[in-house]
């Protein structure tokens, strides 16, 4: 078995900084360390943007009293029920440095879903820093701050993390890396410290707040505990200006794999999705070709555009033609993967483009087909027309139906994957029912015989800080039911040997949206429901509705509470974040109640 210590060796062997090394020669003295733990491989760590473009940042900017580093689930970890244990009980240490984590000034935890949030316990347990932040003491543990979406509802792990870094993390963990350099330097307390932090746009301190908490879930009020303290704290969303370069483009690969970002947010704003949440933003052109005329110099053989809507881009053919005219000068076979497209902006001239790329395919992370080629994601998230208008989503049939005409003209494509949402309010059985003879439809208009039509389906989970926050959520324990409706109708339609030769049906495993249900409405009793679910070893990926049930009725908790409705006066969980339109939530309520109601009065008569 290798050790920590031979697989950093060869990580460090393989993996290029893409632009000038660090130079930290300039720094200010003693900086502190800033360790981001990254709960993946070292594959796919390169590939979460977030995390990366603050270490670059800081490791980058003089001025900046820190250095950073990334700690990893290194393959030679080995697990022991819940928990992870490093061979012979060497010291879990990061990439860049021999010395331990526990010994950082400050831990940075990215958790991209919040069904993935049981692994802050076992990164924590991992690097031996104590859990609860009234356990850990400035000056002797390191500060521990969460970021990404897997903190959309940051109460959570309220009794866990020191700050929560909401939005777009360049200036906000600038000013916290200077106030704990200061606190230090000081002595100050570190109730004193986090008391400053909160008072940064876009930092969240959940011991500045007092909650009083309903008996069977969730809040009934909350307040600052210190006039100091704002009543509410905003995510911060940058100007392109103020966004570090390493936004856009990965800093370091693995020799093999580059990735850009060329937009950040949507044009839409779909009513279930957070991408619309932030400002529609465009990466400067200049810097995504020089990364790219980086990339095609140390030979990458794979570029991911890692893309809300790249076809929202405004210079998306000038990007594709360089991307052509590298795969085209390569030695070797160059893959071009891109992330998400609209089906409603696809041109005869876009897809004429990407065919011309090579080696080329969209998102298909969820497949194990041979061949990237040939693949096209359209989500028309719900078949029944008037749920597509009444979630806010512009992918009409009609739309989808001109794409379909579209790819049907261009033979380099050959595989549809269409995404689809089950379990929303007021969805019925003909709702589902119409999600097969949708898929049918787009089949026949295809008119490729060894063609694949492939449905993702997705429960519908109310997102907070969405409009369709306060909305009712299916038990999980459902959707499998839903998923066999779909399928069963898909084979009445078909047969068996068409259903098998030219359909797939794909969706999410129950045990993670049994934890999302909670965790997305959640309030801190939650977490500690968590952290004993992990302390006793229970395996959270086969978690059953029996199982969380159990164990919520074990705090006088109600399962029914997390699934319900939340009325517009009630105050959630996540009130001190909460930036959504009041008047948008009961617009959504009110019109899916009286579709309910027209469904009810039409079954009846």
């Amino acid at each position: 078995m290798q050790t920590i210590e031979e697989e950093i060796q060869k990580i460090q062997d393989r993996e290029i900084i893409v632009g000038a090394p660090y130079d930290f020669t300039e720094k200010p003295k003693k900086p502190l360390r800033v360790v981001f733990l990254l709960p993946y491989g070292h594959e796919y760590s390169l590939l979460c943007m977030g995390p990366l473009a603050l270490y670059d940042l800081i490791n980058r900017r003089k001025d900046v009293p820190a250095v950073a580093e990334r700690a990893i689930i290194y393959d030679c970890l080995t697990e022991d029920g819940q928990r992870l244990r490093t061979p012979a009980g060497e010291t879990y240490r990061s990439i860049e440095s021999a010395a331990p984590v526990a010994e950082a000034d400050i831990i940075g935890v990215s958790i991209t879903n919040s069904g993935d949030l049981p692994s802050f316990f076992r990164l924590l347990d991992l690097a031996g820093i104590p859990r609860r932040s009234e356990e850990r003491r400035l000056g002797r543990h390191p500060l521990v701050v969460g970021g990404n979406g897997g903190f959309a509802n940051p109460e959570i792990l309220g009794d866990y993390l020191d700050a929560i870094a909401l939005g777009e993390g360049e200036q906000s963990m600038l000013q916290l890396i200077d106030i704990v350099r200061d606190g230090l330097d000081e002595g100050r307390p570190k109730d004193a410290v986090l008391e400053r932090m909160s008072q940064v746009p876009g930092l969240y301190v959940p011991s500045m707040y007092s909650y009083e908490l309903r008996p069977s879930g969730g809040i009934s009020s909350v307040k600052p505990r210190r006039l100091t303290v704002p009543a509410k704290v905003h995510a911060q969303y940058l100007g392109v200006e103020d966004l570090h370069d390493a936004h856009w483009v990965a800093p370091i690969i693995d020799g093999t794999c580059g990735m850009i970002v060329p937009t950040l947010g949507c044009r839409w704003a779909c009513h279930f999705c957070t991408l619309g949440v932030p400002s529609f933003r465009q990466a400067p052109f200049d810097l995504l070709m020089s990364y790219i005329d980086k990339l095609e110099e140390i030979g990458a053989s794979q570029i991911i555009i890692s893309s809300p809507t790249f076809t929202q881009y405004g210079k998306r053919y000038r990007l594709l033609d360089r991307l052509r005219e590298y795969s085209g000068r390569a030695a070797n076979k160059v893959t071009t993967i891109i992330g998400s497209v609209r089906a409603d902006e696809l041109s005869a001239r876009y897809l004429s483009a990407v065919s011309e790329l090579g080696e080329f395919g969209h998102l298909f992370t969820e497949l194990k087909l041979s061949s990237t080629r040939g693949i096209v994601t359209i989500a028309p998230e719900f078949a029944s027309a008037d749920l597509v208008a009444m979630f806010n989503k512009t992918m009409t049939l009609q739309r989808v139906h001109k794409s379909i005409n579209l790819l049907k003209e261009n033979e380099d494509f050959a595989h549809i994957m269409l995404y689809f949402i089950v379990g929303a309010p007021g969805e019925t059985r003909e709702d589902r029912a119409a999600i097969a003879d949708y898929a049918v439809d787009i089949f026949n208009r295809f008119e490729r015989p060894d063609g694949t039509i492939i449905l993702k389906l997705q429960q519908f989970m109310p997102k907070p800080n969405t409009v369709s926050q306060r909305l009712p959520m299916s038990d999980p324990d459902h959707t499998e039911e839903f998923v066999q409706e779909i399928q069963d109708r898909l084979r009445a339609l078909v047969g068996d040997q068409a259903y098998e030769r030219n359909y797939r049906v794909l969706w999410g495993e129950s045990s993670r949206l049994l934890l999302e249900s909670v965790c997305l409405r959640g309030d801190r009793r939650i977490g500690r429901i968590l952290e004993r679910l992990y302390d006793d070893g229970m395996d959270l990926t086969a978690l059953t509705g029996e199982q969380l049930r159990k164990v919520l009725d074990a705090e006088d908790l109600d399962h029914s509470y997390y699934l319900r409705e939340l009325s517009i006066d009630e105050v959630v969980p996540w009130e001190v974040v909460d930036s959504v339109d009041t008047a948008q939530e009961a617009e959504l309520i009110r019109a899916l109640k009286e579709r309910t109601a027209h469904d009810a009065s039409g079954r009846r008569e």
